[in-house]
């Protein structure tokens, strides 16, 4: 884990190895954390400031290093600010009349995803998430122990009327391909909490973790996951929707996805069938308002394709993810969990 490593941006990073698992800084070299100290060390290095008003947490995706996972979220982060910024010209009161103001702390989950750019490597990497995230595998547990962290040291959103409130501290999951895998098995890992989806409900007060919103961006999985692998979800403690953009000049999900699993995966064709209705809707402008209603259901699908759209390689346009438009519908999840 390491500090502040942004001038304008307080990240901060957290890594796993190749089980999963959280590994700490030595003089001698990485080591893994011992299980009984897992959240005795959250609380040594991760500590949410109190001039924070969201605290992030992004799990980066497929063929991403150390630098360029944390160059991606600083880059996720100045668009925001300046989405933000820009946004208070828009319209009275800007876009987001709930963020006043828009002060995040994030933290960067790191984990192995590199491999050679080929259906081989593709595989390789697909199933190791899957490892880390299930059967021994202990990174579902470590983030899912890392949110409740977070939770029990933000301060509660709940505790004064929400317009007014300048205390509460709203936690919200960003996730990239691979990572927004991991995103969910960690969620699930909460998922026996007696909890539901949405935010026309209200927060319950006996949760492990809450979270206020998911946006999963690029999401290699198959467009049935939410209905198979993480059916879960409609059980965990999730108070905001999950959101899941696509775009069809995404060759890492549509090619590579499809040769390896024989279907189309969510981040080329969106979210298919799930344990409630998936709304579906274009990615907007940043000058244009997503209305709660827009965005207020368990399961959003945003078709990107107009905006995610450049890459030529074999991924395509997987990684064309960071964009104002990226920033304005995070903003708006956020905006809209007050």
């Amino acid at each position: 884990m390491s500090g502040p490593a942004h001038a304008a941006h307080a990240v901060h990073t957290v890594d796993l190895d190749t089980d999963g698992w959280l590994m700490e800084s030595t003089p001698t070299g990485p080591r893994p954390v011992p299980a009984g100290r897992l959240d005795d060390h959250f609380a040594e290095e991760l500590s949410p400031p109190g001039w924070a008003t969201d605290l992030l947490v992004y799990v980066h995706g497929w063929q991403t290093g150390p630098e360029s996972a944390l160059r991606a979220v600083t880059r996720l982060l100045d668009l925001a600010a300046a989405q933000y910024e820009r946004s208070q010209m828009y319209s009275h009161g800007g876009l987001y009349p709930g963020l006043r103001p828009w002060r995040p702390w994030t933290v960067l989950v790191r984990w192995p995803s590199r491999s050679l750019p080929s259906l081989g490597g593709y595989r390789r990497i697909r199933d190791r998430a899957h490892a880390m995230s299930t059967g021994n595998g202990h990174a579902a547990r470590v983030i899912g122990r890392l949110l409740g962290y977070l939770d029990a040291h933000r301060g509660d959103p709940s505790a004064a009327p929400v317009l007014a409130n300048r205390e509460g501290q709203y936690l919200h999951l960003v996730g990239h391909s691979f990572g927004c895998r991991f995103l969910c098995e960690a969620v699930q890992w909460a998922a026996d909490a007696p909890v539901t989806l949405g935010w026309t409900t209200p927060e319950p007060p006996d949760r492990p973790f809450t979270v206020d919103s998911m946006l999963l961006l690029q999401m290699a999985a198959p467009r049935d996951a939410f209905a198979t692998t993480f059916i879960a979800l409609a059980e965990a403690p999730l108070r905001g929707p999950v959101v899941a953009t696509y775009s069809q000049h995404d060759r890492a999900t549509g090619f590579w996805h499809l040769r390896a699993e024989k279907r189309a995966g969510i981040g080329h064709a969106g979210i298919g069938t799930a344990p409630a209705p998936v709304s579906f809707l274009r990615m907007l402008r940043p000058e244009d308002p997503y209305p709660r209603a827009a965005l207020d259901h368990r399961f959003v699908s945003v078709d990107a394709s107009g905006v995610f759209a450049r890459g030529n390689g074999p991924a395509g346009a997987h990684s064309d993810h960071l964009h104002p438009e990226s920033a304005h519908l995070l903003l708006s999840l956020a905006d809209h969990s007050r």
